[in-house]
């Protein structure tokens, strides 16, 4: 199975979802991208396979598209909707594509293996969001 493949306009934070506006866009960023925070504070595209050690982490979830220079709305936490693309009881990792999530049984050899949460339903994400460091062998 391939990366999930996100309609922005089904990327949509829950009631409860915890929302960091604090910073911008690095680079272009879509709704349902996997982002973390980079060391001049602003958002990029995580990678798990990079050969750069701080581009394989994760911070959050965009939750609408920015150009570099603009400000992102990134969820930290909380559930979020992104259409009924999840299969229950598959948790949902940051993929090797930049940005990317897919399921966890796509975790390759390289990868790191980031838990961005798992499905509570086929549309919906509890967003929990778990980087051990470790690269599957």
């Amino acid at each position: 199975m391939a990366d999930y493949t996100i309609t922005a306009a089904d990327v949509i934070p829950g009631t409860d979802a915890v929302i960091d506006r604090d910073y911008n866009a690095g680079v272009s960023i879509s709704q349902g991208q996997a982002v973390y925070l980079d060391d001049d504070e602003t958002w990029q595209l995580t990678d798990v396979d990079s050969a750069t050690a701080a581009v394989r982490a994760c911070d959050g979830v965009a939750v609408n598209a920015a150009e570099a220079g603009q400000p992102l709305a990134v969820q930290i936490g909380g559930q979020l909707a992104f259409g009924a693309i999840f299969t229950e009881g598959v948790s949902v990792h940051c993929s090797d594509t930049p940005g990317g999530i897919g399921p966890s049984t796509d975790t390759a050899s390289g990868d790191d293996a980031i838990i961005l949460g798992n499905p509570i339903t086929t549309s919906i994400l509890q967003l929990a969001i778990l980087d051990s460091g470790a690269t599957v062998a």
